[in-house]
């Protein structure tokens, strides 16, 4: 029989405010099926976006330094044999596992052979991790404070010991399925305490933090959540990532005590939903002229958004777009008063308006 009462106890009798985050969430959530209506291009185009974005933030989380421009640029068909550092492996495995579960979400079973599976993939190209990747740990992995020059100063919190992974995870897989299938509390509540649970294991030597943020967008599509690809979770993530850390520590640090309190964790992660759906409903608001854009158009004017101004040549190289046909794009988008012209003859240049 499975001891779940520890998972029990952090949910009963929670704020007013986390009731209200949710019902707010499920009320944005309902107007982006409702109305979702954007032409398949340009959903395409946001997933492709979000994948870069995403696969860059959660990478950054965990302390590499490769931009998301950097990122792009590593996923246009460069081999593996090129990547030069572990930064590079890291985002190769992370951003291919994250098209996988946008891809696949509803033919995926989430149990612990699965995310044994995730944890090997999102390594797979670390070559300093071949030996544990796909297994739980088999050293005390403490998370611990590190200064600028790289020296640790103390620990922030002891990990689930060795020993005790592998039935703590059982039971963690267990609960969290069986409470999803049998409705025992909103999906939130569940996935939130999946999330704050999972990193208080740490289950794995490496990866577990950039797992988590995987794993949160496979539960969360699994759960209706149907705007996961198109606007990326570990963005928002990045962008309060003191914030973050603060909330699960203060979380887990009451975990063993008399009165477990999961409320910092749920409000920060809840919020963090919260914003996911205001910027997917807005996208449905937005003025979307792109739908009256040809595949190649969308690309002139994607590239423009990143980067803020360029000449039609460079456009033609990093696009790999023919030049007429770039020159066309162009003109479309200055009539649709998307971008202005700068300068005369070969110094012309083109920016977003």
């Amino acid at each position: 029989m499975v001891n779940i009462s520890k998972f029990d106890t952090r949910l009963e009798s929670l704020p007013a405010n986390i009731l209200t985050l949710i019902a707010s969430i499920d009320e944005l959530k309902g107007r982006w099926t409702a109305g979702v209506n954007l032409h398949p291009q340009i959903l395409g185009r946001l997933k492709q976006s979000v994948l870069i974005t995403s696969t860059g933030a959660s990478t950054r989380i965990e302390g590499a330094k490769l931009s998301d421009t950097e990122v792009e640029d590593l996923m246009k068909g460069i081999s593996v044999q090129k990547f030069k550092d572990r930064d590079a492996q890291e985002v190769k495995g992370y951003y291919e596992l994250l098209k996988k579960v946008f891809d696949s979400w509803q033919s995926i079973k989430i149990n612990e052979g699965t995310i044994k599976h995730f944890h090997q993939e999102i390594l797979k190209y670390v070559d300093k991790d071949t030996f544990h990747r796909g297994q739980y740990k088999i050293t005390e992995n403490k998370v611990q404070m590190v200064d600028a020059k790289g020296n640790i100063v103390g620990t922030i919190f002891d990990t689930t010991p060795v020993y005790l992974t592998p039935i703590e995870m059982q039971e963690l897989v267990e609960w969290t399925t069986e409470a999803l299938k049998n409705k025992n509390y909103h999906c939130l509540l569940v996935i939130g305490n999946f999330v704050v649970e999972f990193l208080k294991v740490h289950p794995f030597r490496d990866g577990n933090g950039r797992l988590s943020r995987i794993l949160t967008n496979l539960f969360m599509l699994q759960a209706g959540y149907l705007y996961m690809p198109y606007v990326s979770h570990e963005r928002l993530v990045e962008e309060k990532k003191q914030e973050y850390y603060v909330s699960l520590r203060k979380a887990q640090n009451t975990f063993k005590s008399e009165k477990p309190d999961i409320v910092p964790w749920l409000t920060f992660f809840l919020n963090i939903i919260l914003e996911q759906s205001k910027e997917a409903v807005n996208l449905l608001a937005a003025d979307n002229v792109e739908k009256t854009l040809s595949e190649k158009q969308l690309a002139v004017l994607e590239y423009l958004e990143k980067a803020k101004e360029a000449t039609p040549s460079d456009i033609t190289k990093k696009t790999e777009i023919a030049r007429p046909t770039v020159n066309q794009a162009l003109k479309k988008l200055l009539k649709l008063k998307k971008t202005e012209r700068i300068g005369m003859g070969r110094s012309t240049r083109y920016r977003i308006l």
